[in-house]
Order: C-alpha cells, then sequence, then structure tokens
C-alpha cells in the first residue's frame, strides 16, 4: 500500500496544484463565498477522517445549547437521501447519515439538518419558524462557498497534518497552508498526559500565525455502557468474554479500551450500512454473547435484530488545560457577532 502512494506521487502534485488555485481564487474573491449575518461556526480538518469531528461538535453542542438556539448542518456522509433535510420524528440514520441522526437524537433542542450545499442548507434553516441564532457546520473547512466567521482545524496527535502529504500519497484533502484559514486549532486524540514540553514542540510544528490559538485534546471514553434497557458498568464487562464492534476510521483506541484476551473484534469501513448478511456474520460471530459498539455504530444497528445485545459506549473530547479560555474564545465570538 505505502509502495502504491508513492508510485502515485505525481498524482498528489497534480491534485496539491489543483486545490491551491481553487483556493487562490475563493482568497482573491474571483469565486464567491456567501456570509451570514448569525454566527457560524465551521468544524474540519485537512486530512481525510479519523480527526474526531462528532466529539468536537457534540462539545460545542454542550457549551453552547442552554443559551441559544443551535442548529447543526452536515453533508449526511452516505445518507440515501437528497437535498436539504431537517430532522424530525420520521428521521434515521438512512436518511440523515449516522452521525447527524446521533446528534438528533442526543441532542433534542438543537436543530440538526443535513445538506450537501451547505449555502442552501443554512438558507433553509434561516427560512423556518423558529430560526437559529448559531449554525455548527460540520466537516465544511473545505467548504467554501460558505464564509463562516469562525473556523476550528482538527488535527491528530499521532497524524498531524504537518507530517502529512496530499491525496493519494497522503491523507490531506488539501495543501499544509490551508491552515492559515483556521480561527483556532484543536489537535485531538492526545494522551491524556501531555507535558508543556511536548505541547510547544506540536505548536511549532504546526507553524501557526501568532493570532492562532492552539488546544489539546483527548478522548475520554464513558465509564458504563449502554443498551436498550439497561446500563453496565465498563469496569464489570471488561472481563467478560463480548464481540466489541467498530465501523469507524480509528478503531484501535476503543478496542484498547473495552478488550480482554477472551474478546472478539469486527471492524467494518467508516459509515459502513450493514446488510443483512453483515447482521448475520455479526451475530454469528457473537454467539450469544454481548456485541459492544461504538455510538455511530449503534445509530444505525440499535433497529435490527441484534438490538437485544447490543450496546454502545459513548465518547466526548475533554481538554487537557486551557478549556477554560477555548470556552471563553468561543462565547466571545458568539456574544459579539450576535451584538453586531
Amino acid at each position: 500500500m505505502k509502495l502504491l502512494r508513492y508510485i502515485l506521487f505525481p498524482f498528489a502534485v497534480l491534485y496539491g496544484f489543483i486545490t491551491s488555485i481553487r483556493n487562490f481564487l475563493f482568497n482573491k474573491g474571483i469565486l464567491k463565498s456567501t456570509s451570514f449575518e448569525i454566527p457560524v461556526i465551521a468544524v474540519g480538518n485537512l486530512s481525510v477522517g479519523g480527526t474526531g469531528k462528532t466529539p468536537q461538535i457534540e462539545y460545542l453542542i454542550r457549551l453552547l445549547s442552554d443559551k441559544y438556539k443551535i442548529a447543526t448542518l452536515s453533508r449526511g456522509y452516505k445518507r440515501k437521501s437528497e437535498g436539504f433535510v431537517l430532522a424530525d420524528e420520521n428521521s434515521n440514520a438512512e436518511i440523515l447519515g449516522d452521525e447527524p441522526f446521533q446528534f438528533y437524537q442526543k441532542f433534542p433542542n438543537v436543530m440538526v439538518a443535513v445538506d450537501a450545499n451547505r449555502t442552501n442548507g443554512i438558507q433553509q434553516l434561516l427560512s423556518q419558524n423558529e430560526k437559529p441564532e448559531i449554525i455548527l457546520l460540520d466537516d465544511a473547512y473545505q467548504h467554501r462557498k460558505v464564509k463562516a466567521g469562525f473556523y476550528i482545524l482538527l488535527t491528530s496527535y499521532g497524524d498531524l497534518y504537518a507530517d502529512d502529504f496530499m491525496l493519494p500519497t497522503g491523507n490531506l484533502r488539501e495543501s499544509r497552508s490551508g491552515a492559515e484559514r483556521a480561527s483556532t486549532v484543536v489537535v485531538t486524540k492526545c494522551p491524556k498526559i501531555l507535558t508543556e514540553e511536548e505541547q510547544s514542540q506540536i505548536k511549532s510544528k504546526l507553524k501557526l500565525k501568532a493570532a492562532q490559538q492552539v488546544f489539546f485534546t483527548f478522548i475520554d471514553y464513558d465509564l458504563v455502557i449502554y443498551g436498550k434497557n439497561e446500563k453496565i458498568a465498563v469496569s464489570e464487562i471488561k472481563s467478560e468474554s463480548k464481540l466489541l464492534l467498530a465501523g469507524i476510521a480509528k478503531p484501535k483506541p476503543f478496542f484498547d479500551y473495552l478488550q480482554n484476551e477472551n474478546d472478539d473484534c469486527m471492524t467494518f469501513p467508516d459509515h459502513h450500512h450493514f446488510s443483512d448478511a453483515d447482521l448475520e456474520s455479526i451475530r454469528n460471530k457473537a454467539n450469544g454473547r454481548k456485541i459492544i459498539t461504538t455510538e455511530k455504530d449503534y445509530v444505525r444497528l440499535k433497529d435490527s435484530e441484534l438490538v437485544d445485545q447490543l450496546y454502545y459506549l459513548p465518547i466526548k473530547s475533554s481538554f487537557i488545560n486551557h478549556q477554560q479560555n477555548f470556552d471563553a474564545t468561543i462565547l466571545e465570538y458568539v456574544k459579539k457577532n450576535l451584538e453586531a
């Protein structure tokens, strides 16, 4: 696989050239971006998948939703619907996509919408009888037809964009210079203990502008797994033989947190839609044991025949330090732009 990526290096150079031209045209105003009067916060990355966008969006929802009317707008990756869809009681993961449906189920007071055309999606949200005061754009860092007021760029501790290269040789959607658009950079999936010296080394490697803040977070796993009708402490379940199931970009930390030597693990592609054959394979592999999966996979499996033995483990994004500074930065941006 690595050899193939190196062979494709000329295509990476060409792809980088094309994306750079596109960004240049947007920067110069030749290609038009639409701005909106309400606060719009975009969360995204330079690389393909696996940086923790969902827990970051959920962190922002928890921070803001007690004070403001929030809407999330996602593309709805791999959904089976088209155009603009506003989540309601008839929605499911096939209509919205797994991550937006997760938002809808966890945060009933938040408007959740999907639209590949983010400009149209925002306009549709603002045409509702109850308009949102803030819109959170999920995975929209490269969607430059909308000009967000605040950009949060995520990069994974184990796969920094500064160490990466353009697709298809590397995993970058655009060149590293795209980081210049970020209002704030969040280094995700860090070890829980990361010294100030290590943080400084990473900041130097990212080569950001003086005005750009950098924060460090880690994935905080819940102490409880949740099923249809019960919840069980992780400490109780760890020693039990079980099937661990994940259809996410980087499942290893999930497995490591729960796994013992008697467990079996099954992996599927990110955002995978489970077929009847998949469900049969999972049931046979579980062989009557509990099945523990990620929260994102659970929303796609909870209506299946597996539900009675199915559980999920929630996660959240936690800051190593300077959380109050991050919160204050977001709240200041929102307040300033709501008063404008």
